[in-house]
């Protein structure tokens, strides 16, 4: 044992008595007092994690481990042992070192009489964790057993603090605190005696240290230093218990369906790898939606599984609706697991008793109104795949079942499955790169998707099974956007290219591709199908073989304030007419935008269904700037051309893909896109495809975003000529907008529109104020939307507050109504 003492004194040293005995004892105890004690101030650790961010620090490093090598070393002023009362004692700034733990104090003294250890004056005791208690006074008995510490603090590493008038231990497993209080929060550092932003007081604090847990009696929680809820009685694990089975923070919601609801969690932790939580909603007027989810880690990997369930009280609620039914439910569950470094597999399932359940008592994709700003869903996805990634390539096969929230389940599509296969040789072929890609899917619908496209057929309900007139479902009037019956393909696709640098600079690229599909459809002979499609069974066979060649010449300027490359681009395509165009089901290729982004694109179309076909040139020019002092901009402009054979984006197929896109006639549209940034703060862009012939714009685009310390803003405007071929009758126009301002050090003000210049009103918008910091979070948004519903209903009003406070260790309320 290593001692240093400093002027010590020793007094009526009796033969045979080890003076030094009481250092031992000292340190002991006090190292008993810090453990005991101290521990039971540290972050209240919620059963579940919540997500709420918080302003805080990077993370403390963890202090270097200190040797376990029991070695004590105590320093003080002066050490006295006294024989006839058995009284060892230290004076004057006592330290005592252990194993990474010191002890400060005044004065500390063992009665070997009694067994009692008594320490007074300044006791600070930190921890190798970095937790500090400090105290008045301590006495305790030599077993840890029963004491008491007077004027107790304690501040934790993770910045959570505790005090108390006085803490008795007692039974060697109780500890009681008087006028306890506790914070996650920082003291204030111009007034430290200032009260925090919130605490939780408590007239007595008892600690179980076997069952570990707190229980809170007559406690207040505390804004500002200003009590604004009172608790008779709570209860929360202690900082030593990660997991712990107990009641959550409640949650408060309301909707005209289902009136006021407010929910009590429940978390029970079965075992180190497994937990369910359990969360009733007891509702005013349709009673109690029970819900719980279940959650279990294995090896390799984890799942859940939810569940949700109501037996309504009040059904006409819902009346002519879905809803109106007496038992209501889902069950959703989603898991992955590894099953190696690149493999993984997983699944998502969502089963419903009706399309409505979700969005009517707001849970699933609806349960954050603020998350489907703008997008709200339309439906729930289940699927099953396998995907595996390795340097240069990428697996991924899936089988897929959309649950409709719109009530036209027989019309949405089942994928069993859809396979991707990538892959990009690792070694030059012919001096080139070689990659080749496959495909394949296997699908089924039980109904047509016809949609109407002219003011005739919604006002006549042309595209519907009931009409009669000769003009029904027909291609000039509807859209058959998706097919009743089954589909097959197959697809697969090599391509070779290598650049070529000569002596002037210019940049050759020869390319070469062959792609096959093999096709297999059963299209049902519904009403009108067969105006779009050939109905019956029919295999077909598809060859593409593609040769081509792409030049660039760039050309560098070298000035003061930066440097330009101008380099045109020219791009040829050799290759025959697209065989079957137009008379097979296009499920994967309906998206098509014409813009600078797929001006060189071999192939133009978005997916496989359809494929580009006939001789054509791209070809455009392109400039970037770098400046010295920083920021960059890029400009393209471009235009392509059908060189012969036929062109398939003026080929009509069941949904008119490509026609109304600029690309549909000899000459393509010019498409044009500016990105500028002049520093890490703006970034603008503008994407614009204008008529070839009259340079009308046909689209347009403008982004600007701004990031500030204060304040970020982004607007987006957007103008859209009418596409009559897609259904859109009318020039549509629109801005969208989102901003954020920081007021002060930790408040900040969101919100987010979107307007309509043709019908001029803002149409969606929310707007939002937040408090943010390392231990609070308070938030409230208002979000107005509408609704938009298939079959020509108007489109109904969302109005949703939002009001959530999140206490850091303590967890988040949320009330929406």
């Amino acid at each position: 044992m290593a001692v240093a003492a400093h002027r010590h004194k020793l007094t009526a040293v009796a033969p045979g008595h080890d003076p030094w005995l009481f250092t031992s004892l000292v340190c002991d105890c006090l190292l008993a007092i810090a453990v005991v004690i101290a521990t039971g101030f540290g972050p209240v650790v919620k059963a579940s994690a919540q997500n709420v961010s918080y302003n805080t620090q990077p993370p403390r490093p963890k202090p270097p481990k200190a040797a376990n090598d029991n070695q004590m070393l105590v320093q003080a002023t002066e050490v006295v042992y006294d024989y006839n009362n058995s009284r060892i004692s230290a004076v004057g700034n006592v330290q005592l070192f252990y194993n990474g733990t010191s002890v400060e104090a005044n004065k500390v003294a063992y009665d070997q009489k009694t067994k009692r250890l008594h320490a007074e004056g300044n006791i600070r005791m930190t921890d190798a964790e970095g937790k500090i208690t400090y105290a008045e006074t301590i006495d305790l008995s030599d077993d840890y057993r029963d004491g008491f510490v007077g004027s107790l603090r304690v501040d934790t590493a993770d910045r959570t603090r505790m005090a108390a008038t006085r803490a008795d231990r007692s039974s060697g497993n109780y500890t009681v605190f008087e006028n306890g209080v506790y914070t996650a929060c920082a003291p204030c550092k111009d007034d430290p005696k200032k009260p925090p932003l919130w605490q939780v007081k408590g007239a007595r604090i008892i600690h179980d240290q076997q069952e570990k847990m707190l229980y809170f009696e007559t406690a207040q929680l505390e804004f500002f230093g200003v009590p604004l809820a009172y608790m008779p009685y709570f209860s929360t694990p202690d900082p030593t218990v990660k997991r712990k089975s107990g009641f959550l923070m409640p949650g408060f919601t309301s909707n005209t369906g289902y009136g006021y609801g407010v929910e009590v969690p429940f978390y029970w932790a079965i075992a180190p790898d497994m937990d369910v939580t359990f969360n009733p909603r007891i509702t005013s007027r349709q009673g109690v939606l029970f819900q719980a989810e279940f959650r279990q880690r294995l090896m390799g990997g984890a799942y859940q599984i939810r569940a949700y369930g109501i037996d309504q009280l009040d059904r006409g609620a819902f009346a002519g609706q879905p809803g109106d039914r007496q038992w209501r439910g889902a069950v959703e569950t989603k898991g992955q697991f590894a099953l190696n470094d690149k493999w993984v597999w997983g699944w998502d399932g969502v089963v419903m008793s009706d399309y409505y359940f979700f969005s009517d008592y707001r849970l699933s994709q609806y349960r954050d109104p603020l998350g489907s700003f703008l997008n709200l869903p339309t439906d729930a996805v289940s699927q099953l795949y396998l995907t595996g990634a390795g340097n240069r390539s990428f697996f991924d096969a899936r089988t897929m079942y959309w649950r409709s929230f719109s009530g036209n389940q027989d019309k949405v599509p089942i994928v069993y499955p859809v396979i991707d296969y990538s892959n990009v040789l690792n070694y030059p072929v012919f001096g080139g790169e070689f990659s080749y890609k496959t495909n394949s899917v296997n699908l089924s619908r039980d109904s047509a998707v016809i949609d109407p496209i002219t003011t005739l057929a919604n006002t006549n309900s042309l595209c519907t099974t009931a009409s009669a007139d000769p003009l029904a479902r027909t291609p000039s009037q509807c859209l058959l956007r998706g097919f009743p019956g089954t589909y097959t393909r197959l697809s697969a696709e090599a391509q070779w290219r290598k650049s070529f640098t000569d002596p002037l600079g210019q940049i050759w690229t020869p390319f070469a591709g062959l792609r096959a599909d093999a096709i297999n459809s059963s299209v049902s002979n519904q009403p009108g199908v067969s105006n779009y499609l050939p109905v019956g069974d029919t295999q077909a066979f598809r060859l593409m073989p593609t040769v081509g060649l792409e030049y660039r010449y760039p050309f560098i300027n070298v000035q003061p304030w930066g440097s330009t490359t101008v380099e045109p681009i020219a791009q040829i395509i050799i290759r025959p007419n697209e065989t079957y165009a137009g008379k097979f089901p296009n499920e994967d290729a309906q998206s098509f935008v014409f813009e600078t982004s797929n001006l060189f694109s071999v192939d133009k179309f978005s997916g496989y269904d359809r494929v580009e076909g006939g001789g054509r040139a791209n070809v455009g020019v392109q400039a970037t700037t770098q400046f010295d002092k920083g920021g960059a901009a890029k400009v393209l402009f471009g235009q392509s051309y059908q060189l012969f054979g036929m062109n398939s984006y003026a080929v009509r197929d069941s949904i008119n893909t490509g026609l109304d896109s600029g690309l549909d006639k000899p000459r393509s549209d010019y498409v044009a896109s500016i990105d500028y940034s002049p520093n890490r703060t703006y970034t603008f862009s503008v994407r614009s495809r204008m008529d070839e012939q009259t340079w009308n714009v046909q689209r347009f685009e403008a982004e600007g975003r701004a990031n500030f310390d204060r304040w970020s803003i982004s607007v987006m405007y957007g103008n859209y000529a009418a596409q009559p071929e897609l259904g859109y009758l009318t020039r549509r126009e629109g801005i969208l907008t989102t901003g954020s301002l920081k007021v002060a050090t930790n408040w900040v003000v969101t919100g987010s529109a979107r307007w309509d210049l043709e019908a001029n009103e803002i149409n969606q918008y929310v707007v939002g104020a937040g408090y943010v910091d390392d231990c609070l979070v308070l938030g409230l948004n208002y979000l107005k939307s509408y609704n938009y519903t298939v079959g020509g209903v108007p489109p109904v009003l969302n109005e949703t507050y939002m009001l959530s406070i999140g206490l850091r260790t303590f967890g988040t309320i949320a009330i929406g109504f």
